[in-house]
């Protein structure tokens, strides 16, 4: 049985304490916040911006509470930490929960720098060695319409990617904590929520050879709204917008429409039940897909690995750390309001 440590007892905790729920094998073991913000189990009042938003309370009775990460980190029981704090504090916890030899799960982003993901990824290389797994909580990779259209992209179904967009905006997350409002820790829309769909996109087409993006800040002094064109030889055309700067009350949006040879496929989390679909041959269909959401699908990616004691494929620390460098280029874009190239 995996006994899992969850450091950070907010939205992002929340949601992975439902998929731990779905995922056999597993044990919740602990909780921390050094706050003690709702270190008794009730997490009801916690709000976000997607996912099961059932309210959740958690049977304390048998959970162990911290509020010191040290100690929970020094506990012999717990087998896997998943950090799910601010992201100024990924490196320390990160670094720490290796060299504690526990398994760990991180939020994204990795950290908030290439340079400081880049340490991270390079330490997690090291503990992989040594039968200890860093995976990086990018879910979007794991996300069923996204794993679907990637199959599809893959497989050339329906002949090549001619051009893709993406789009992930909404108001300022006022139901979050103020670190997402201080730039300087949170990196703001950029890092927080843009990075999904520019990981997804290297996960689909590979490194762009460039970018260019245009932005601006609003609410948290880094760059809130990002509209960027990744730039590939030969390849499709691929843009994705991210922000934080729509008006109190806008919904959040996640969507992408993906245009092949012979088909266009379009999600819009706001459809409900025809959420994906596909036109083709003269007429548009709805696909319905069973199965969990992304939260889950990495945390039973990350189970499976550990228990077959190989380390998880479908997202790496370095791929985490790649998107970082790329977030940082349309970052000097925005700022140079140039075109940046990629190594």
């Amino acid at each position: 049985m995996i006994q899992v440590g969850i450091i950070g007892t907010g939205f992002m905790a929340a949601q992975h304490l439902k998929a731990y729920r779905q995922v056999p094998g597993v044990r919740i073991a602990a909780l921390c916040n050094p706050s003690g913000r709702n270190l008794d189990g009730d997490f009801s009042k916690v709000a976000g911006n997607v996912g099961d938003a059932d309210p959740l309370r958690l049977d304390m009775s048998e959970v162990k509470a911290f509020r010191d990460p040290a100690a929970l980190l020094a506990d012999p029981d717990i087998t896997l930490v998943d950090i799910c704090t601010p992201t100024r504090t990924h490196l320390d916890l990160a670094i720490a929960a290796l060299a504690a030899g526990k398994h760990v799960l991180v939020e994204k982003p990795l950290a908030r720098t290439y340079a400081e993901a880049l340490r991270i990824a390079e330490v997690a290389e090291i503990a992989a060695a040594r039968g200890a797994f860093l995976m990086p909580a990018l879910c979007i990779r794991f996300w069923p319409e996204y794993v679907w259209v990637r199959e599809r992209i893959r497989s050339r179904e329906y002949g090549k990617v001619l051009d893709a967009r993406f789009r992930r905006v909404a108001s300022a997350p006022a139901w979050g904590h103020a670190h997402f409002l201080k730039g300087g820790d949170s990196g703001g829309a950029l890092l927080d929520l843009h990075i999904h769909d520019l990981d997804f996109i290297q996960h689909c087409f590979g490194r762009p050879s460039g970018l260019v993006a245009s932005g601006y800040s609003k609410v948290s002094g880094a760059i809130d709204h990002v509209v960027a064109l990744l730039q590939y030889s030969n390849g499709p055309v691929v843009s994705a917008e991210g922000s934080w700067g729509m008006a109190e009350g806008f919904p959040f949006t996640m969507a992408f429409t993906v245009n092949f040879e012979r088909a266009t496929v379009d999600f819009d989390l706001a459809r409900r039940d025809q959420r994906l679909r596909v036109s083709r041959d003269g007429k548009t269909e709805t696909v319905t897909l069973d199965g969990p959401d992304g939260y889950v699908g990495e945390i039973r990616h990350l189970v499976e690995a550990i228990q077959s004691g190989r380390p998880p494929t479908v997202v790496t620390p370095h791929d985490a750390a790649s998107v970082l460098e790329l977030c940082e280029a349309e970052e000097r874009s925005i700022r140079e309001g140039q075109v940046v190239g990629i190594d």
